[in-house]
């Protein structure tokens, strides 16, 4: 077992960054309370990521090659901004490469790429050896309470789909593992939020078309967690991912955008679907805390 703390969180992510731009907040709320630990799990590099500053362009998979170890530091820097003292790679450093992504139909849907490198995470040969190295980082850890993606990844990026689908099937295997979640990004708060960008006036990058951001119907969401009092860590560490995202402040409001040059407010809410474990607890009211009815250790 790994720590003392009574209460323990445990996230599963993609690339870095997926940890700052869903769960940021989150992660550091969690990671400021005494009596909680907190346990990031990175599947990937990011290694096949886009680039935002041209200063950087070379470090691509299809130049240099070295984003991959770039991102190690940026991510570094996001998890001491966030409080993270826990922080591992599924099966070591660079056992998993980013498989990479194709946009496909309206907004920011994504797919797998026609061919897949020999590491590629999300080969289909590799889910069986993915779950054994969750299920060991499951069993050290003990975490009463699991964060990662819907079935869709979000927005039907192949590396997000397939960590949805070993953590899904290595939470199973943890009896003591409470309850599971996944992100959502709840419509209502994302158009209020970019209602406020809108009232800026002038901003540095374009405004989503509607629906062009993926969301998930409101009525999903089981639990909010307000992350209003963290916003400057989750801010400091959205400035980490430079290669990934630029940070812009815009009358008095901050928000960020991606290589897609699209403005995306910072939310004060993050908002989670409970799928696994204690479910009962949400079904009659929204939750406000990841650990309502978790008995600590």
């Amino acid at each position: 077992m790994r720590g003392a703390a009574p209460f323990r969180l445990l996230l599963v992510h993609a690339h870095p960054d997926d940890e700052t731009l869903a769960t940021g907040g989150t992660i550091a709320r969690y990671a400021a309370a005494p009596d909680t630990s907190v346990t990031l799990v990175t599947c990937t590099l990011g290694e096949q990521g886009e680039i935002a500053p041209p200063e950087l362009a070379l470090l691509a998979a299809e130049h240099a090659d070295q984003l991959g170890g770039y991102r190690i530091g940026e991510l570094a820097a996001a998890c001491d901004a966030l409080g993270v003292r826990d922080h591992r790679f599924l099966g070591g450093v660079a056992r998993w490469r980013d498989t990479g992504m194709v946009l496909t139909g309206y907004g920011t849907r994504a797919a797998a790429p026609d061919e897949l490198r020999p590491t590629a995470f999300a080969r289909p040969d590799t889910f069986d050896e993915q779950v054994e190295q969750l299920v060991a980082v499951l069993d050290d850890v003990q975490p009463q309470v699991v964060i990662s993606y819907d079935p869709d990844g979000g927005y039907g990026h192949p590396d997000h789909i397939r960590a949805h689908k070993i953590t899904m099937a290595a939470a199973a295997r943890a009896p003591g593992v409470r309850k599971v979640y996944w992100t959502a990004s709840s419509r209502a708060d994302l158009d209020a939020a970019l209602a406020e960008l809108a009232d800026v006036g002038s901003l540095p990058y374009r405004l989503p078309e509607p629906d062009e951001l993926a969301t998930v119907p409101d009525d999903t969401v089981t639990t909010r967690i307000d992350v209003s009092d963290r916003l400057a860590a989750k801010v400091a560490a959205l400035r980490a991912h430079r290669t990934q995202l630029t940070v812009f402040t815009a009358g008095g409001r901050t928000g960020y955008a991606l290589t897609n040059d699209i403005a995306q407010p910072v939310l004060r809410t993050e908002s989670y679907t409970l799928v696994g474990g204690d479910t009962d607890a949400a079904a009659s009211t929204v939750e406000d805390d990841l650990f309502a009815g978790v008995e600590p250790l």
